[in-house]
């Protein structure tokens, strides 16, 4: 599905559910909302089954979800027009069934996003996920399971937040784990957090308001399971299931989490007694303590971060220069599927400068020869150093023509003379060009090795020539 259409069914997914909760409790408004329901269920099995065999297992398990629970609310639906609604039955059992289903599909595709990247995110997942079970037993399943009422009518509610917690492990496994960030990604993660939202309101809001207006929340489960079937639409889909850039660095708001997850215990526990002067010392102690360890552990991964980041830059750069070396340069032809251009370059004199005036005067040299060629390509083009007073040009998209003019270019550039300690220092260059017109005309190697001929041929002609390799 295209994203225009997407966008399409999500707009008539809110106009549904709009309609259904203006219309709650009504005959007319109960079959609008069933209907409007079997299509999402139906469009969430026809993307599932359509994927790859591979990778249908996350969308059969979300289609199975969603059916369940309309499912239960087809159920409860029947009961309530031509039976009675009793406080526990065969609906639970559907909506109950749901919430694994989907906490497996999440898990299914961080595994699928971070393959040997979860460690971090599993451990900051359940960090989280334990401070919003201590929240859910403090608030909600606590109160539940001592209400007086009989097993089942306290048990069977006090398991909808046990499979809320369970829900917000499986999504928070997906928000701090690398992996796109795109449309689908979004969609995902905004459908969970309806269902989580919708659930938290059945909790809490009878507390403040009536029961009637916190019954309309129950369509708002619809628009969940939109934003979920528009993640598996969605024409970059592909991206629930597409290995992700490993994280480099920790995000800040990470770390605040993380420091109130930490505080939940400490604070309930002060809540359940009956906090005094020395409760509320000890609980900003405890706090001021838990944001000092955090400060440090922050402190110590950045300087890994920056530790990790120069050696990266080292281990592809020249250190002379901060030119691409050899490494960056065979990563980019082979990723080079377009036509594409190279340019081989050795100096002429550079030997007899660094002879007479020794290695700095020669440092000075290719250091400038380095900006000159920057300045010289285009942003798209690659300028890499082999060693030595060799260069390489590689220009992505570049004809003959244009490779041609460039060498020109270069030739009257490198030939300008370099300022060293009150003397002018003379070098020239000699290139050798080889390009291919089709992704597939030469191998990368091969384009290499033939523009390295034609740059000996070059220098065969005397200073400063270019030559073109033979097709």
């Amino acid at each position: 599905m295209s994203a225009r259409r997407t966008a399409i069914f999500l707009t008539l997914v809110v106009l549904g559910v709009t309609a259904s909760v203006l219309s709650y409790a009504t005959a007319a408004g109960s079959v609008g909302y069933l209907l409007g329901y079997a299509v999402v269920v139906g469009l969430a099995w026809r993307s599932a089954v359509r994927r790859r065999r591979p990778d249908r297992g996350p969308g059969i398990l979300i289609a199975a979800a969603i059916t369940l629970w309309m499912t239960g609310d087809l159920i409860e639906a029947v009961q309530y027009y031509f039976f009675t609604v009793p406080p526990v039955g065969p609906s639970d059992v559907c909506w109950l069934g749901g919430y694994p289903l989907l906490a497996v599909a999440l898990i299914q595709m961080a595994r699928r996003r971070a393959p040997g990247q979860l460690r971090g995110a599993v451990l900051d997942g359940a960090t989280l996920t334990m401070a919003g079970a201590m929240l859910s037993w403090q608030f909600l399943i606590s109160p539940l399971l001592g209400s007086g009422e009989s097993l089942a009518t306290s048990v069977v509610p006090a398991l909808y937040p046990v499979a809320d917690v369970v829900l917000l492990a499986g999504v928070l496994i997906i928000a701090l784990s690398p992996g796109g960030r795109g449309r689908p990604t979004q969609f995902l993660l905004g459908g969970v957090t309806v269902y989580l939202a919708v659930d938290l309101g059945y909790n809490l809001l009878p507390y403040v308001v009536s029961y009637d207006l916190v019954a309309r929340l129950g369509p708002l489960v619809l628009a969940g399971n939109g934003l979920l079937v528009a993640a598996l639409l969605h024409p970059a889909g592909a991206e629930l299931l597409r290995p992700g850039a490993r994280l480099r660095t920790l995000h800040a708001a990470r770390v605040l989490f993380l420091g109130c997850a930490l505080m939940t215990a400490p604070t309930l526990a002060i809540l359940r007694s009956d906090p005094g002067g020395t409760e509320a010392a000890a609980l900003a102690a405890t706090a001021a303590c838990a944001a000092f360890i955090l400060a440090r552990f922050t402190t110590a991964v950045r300087e890994q971060e920056r530790s990790q980041a120069q050696l990266a830059y080292q281990a592809h750069h020249d250190p002379l220069t901060g030119l691409a070396n050899r490494t960056v340069l065979h990563d980019r032809l082979g990723e080079t599927g377009e036509p594409v251009a190279v340019l081989y370059l050795d100096l002429d004199g550079f030997k007899e400068v660094n002879d007479r005036l020794g290695h700095e005067a020669g440092d000075a040299v290719l250091q400038a020869v380095a900006t000159r060629l920057s300045a010289a390509v285009r942003q798209t083009d690659l300028v890499s150093r082999l060693g030595g007073d060799e260069f390489v040009l590689l220009c992505p998209g570049a004809t003959e023509a244009d490779a041609i003019e460039l060498a020109e270019r270069v030739l009257s550039d490198v030939a300008e003379p370099v300022p060293y300690r009150g003397e002018l220092l003379h070098v020239g260059v000699s290139i050798g060009i080889a390009s291919r017109s089709d992704a597939a005309d030469s191998a990368p190697v091969a384009l290499l090795r033939s523009a390295d001929s034609a740059m000996y041929d070059a220098k065969r002609l005397g200073r400063g020539h270019w030559v073109l390799a033979a097709a």
